[in-house]
């Protein structure tokens, strides 16, 4: 039963609530980043990553650029065990990364987390418990003294093991199930362990605020982390971390409001995978502070091989419209989206803009590799015309007039109408071709010459319903003269209105393209023609446009 009375807020507010991260427009720097794709995004796969797989995953995220990565939670399982064994018995650690697996505050999970550490050159461990006040009620049946006493326990043994091990060791803290925990006891109990662990500025601890489930609104949460922020114990020693999930959908806005509020690190996964809905997505935080124009500090300007090499590994999908990564999301169907980028990328390009503000793109796709000839406008049966135009402009080098243009966007979403799908630029360019190109059903020019006299004259060799004939006419130019001898010799009644032309490529040899437009009454039509000569492509255009209205003519009377 749909019944919302069953529910409540199930967060605490800190005993003082203030606002100072409100007062900060941006984030100035990037955090540090700690990607948990390994450990927590692994976990939440049908079917975990195998030894090599995970190999593959740890070398995708050095090479993007992460400079600390949990690996692994030992204890699980073997495959856990073994795979950090084998990066640190094989010497995969670069010097810059420093790697982190998790432990629960339990001493034979410590002990064996130890184990898997012998000989790194340099680990964080990750302790954590739950506090919630639900957990301490159903699942601990413990007081809150009791569960503050399991945290000082882990972080003595912690530190005890880390004594034992050869390493070099950095501790980190989180209490889980943060959300549902008062604010002021989450506080104490990481109080509590920074005491045991006693950090300085050279030797840091990192004390991490998970949202394991999103349960407040973006501004609760950053009013949190303020709170912690401003009462930590040691702060000048304590890197603030957070790891937001993304229950409400809110993950991108916790982390983003969290730094603000005080937060150094943020603890994320590629395209937000994780248990549920997922972690934050770092790609998505990071990217937006790129579109800030600050440096994100992490190599994404291969977004395609990132998103297919996680792909091949978790075998999960990154949603066509996933923030800065999907496969659709610097794509306009939309007809007044892609006239304006239309515009926008000429106005760029014109006027050598050095920053980016292009209509609908919040970033250039080409800074994540994106390819703008196959994937910014694409045509569907919403496009409009200046789409329709762009891609023929940018794959043909065809400029279409104005009016032509439009009258080429309800040909080209007619198409794509009856064919229930989205069309190539092949396609577009074909409809283009039939339409205004080869369209000659009723009336083909097979030759012509011309001689100068006062004005000058044309004699063409016309095939016209059926039957070759000659005819001749005269004007003050070449396409005129041929205009008037299709009109007096063959009763043909239009008005040459429009003309335009260019070359199709930049060299000598590149064809040309005419367009010819024609009026008969209120209706106008349209015809174009490529060849190497401009008269030619000029006769071939009028000769399809006379056809069009041809056409029309005799869908009227039908």
């Amino acid at each position: 039963m749909f019944d919302h009375r069953k529910y409540q807020k199930q967060y605490y507010l800190p005993p003082v609530m203030t606002y100072d991260w409100v007062k900060k427009d941006s984030i100035e720097q990037a955090p540090i980043w700690c990607s948990v794709d390994l450990r927590d995004g692994n976990q939440a796969l049908a079917a975990p990553m195998d030894l090599s797989e995970k190999l593959k995953m740890f070398e995708l995220l050095v090479e993007i650029g992460f400079k600390e990565i949990e690996v692994a939670f030992p204890a699980a399982s073997d495959t856990e065990f073994q795979f950090l064994r084998t990066i640190i018995e094989n010497h995969m650690i670069p010097e810059d990364v420093t790697i982190q697996v998790i432990t629960q505050a339990r001493e034979h999970i410590i002990r064996r987390t130890f184990e898997a550490l012998e000989g790194v050159p340099k680990a964080i461990v990750h302790l954590y418990n739950s506090t919630s006040e639900a957990q301490r009620r159903q699942v601990f049946q413990k007081s809150k003294e009791e569960i503050k006493q399991l945290a000082i326990d882990g972080a003595i043994w912690v530190q005890k093991y880390a004594q034992k091990t050869k390493g070099d060791f950095y501790f980190q803290y989180s209490p889980e199930s943060f959300p549902g925990t008062e604010v002021e006891y989450a506080l104490e109990i990481c109080n509590e362990v920074l005491e045991v662990w006693q950090p300085t500025p050279d030797h840091k601890v990192i004390i991490n605020i998970p949202t394991t489930v999103e349960n407040a609104m973006p501004h609760i949460f950053a009013g949190q982390i303020e709170y912690i922020h401003k009462h930590l114990q040691y702060r000048d020693s304590v890197v603030l971390s957070i790891h937001p999930h993304n229950d409400r959908g809110c993950g991108v806005s916790d982390a983003e409001f969290g730094v603000m509020a005080g937060a150094d690190r943020v603890e994320g996964t590629l395209f937000g995978n994780g248990e549920r809905t997922g972690n934050v997505d770092l790609i998505t935080v990071a990217m937006n502070l790129y579109s800030h124009g600050v440096d994100p500090k992490l190599k994404l300007g291969n977004m395609p091989k990132i998103c297919e090499t996680y792909e091949q590994l978790t075998k999960m999908k990154v949603h066509e419209r996933q923030p800065y990564s999907g496969a659709l999301v610097f794509t306009a169907f939309s007809g007044s989206h892609q006239d304006a980028i239309a515009k926008g990328m000429k106005y760029r390009e014109a006027a050598q803009s050095e920053f980016w503000d292009v209509p609908y793109l919040p970033i250039d796709p080409a800074d994540v590799g994106r390819n703008y000839e196959t994937e910014v406008i694409r045509i569907n049966s919403q496009s409009g015309k200046g789409g329709i135009g762009y891609v023929l402009q940018h794959h043909y080098g065809i400029k279409l007039p104005y009016s032509m243009n439009e009258e080429m966007g309800y040909l080209v979403k007619e198409e794509s109408d009856h064919k229930h799908k989205e069309l190539s630029s092949q396609e577009i360019y074909q409809v283009f071709e039939r339409s205004y190109l080869e369209f000659r059903p009723v009336l083909n020019v097979a030759d012509f010459r011309f001689t100068r006299e006062e004005e000058i004259t044309a004699d063409v060799t016309v095939e016209y319903q059926g039957k070759q004939q000659q005819i001749s006419g005269r004007g003050k130019g070449r396409l005129d003269s041929v205009s008037n001898a299709l009109k007096h010799e063959l009763g043909l009644e239009f008005v040459l209105e429009d003309y335009e032309e260019h070359s199709l490529g930049k060299d000598s040899s590149a064809k040309a393209i005419a367009y010819v437009g024609i009026k008969h009454q209120d209706n106008y039509y349209w015809g174009a023609g490529t060849d190497e000569d401009i008269i030619r492509a000029s006769v071939f255009a009028l000769t399809v446009a006379i056809n069009r209205m041809i056409e029309h003519k005799g869908r009227a009377i039908r």
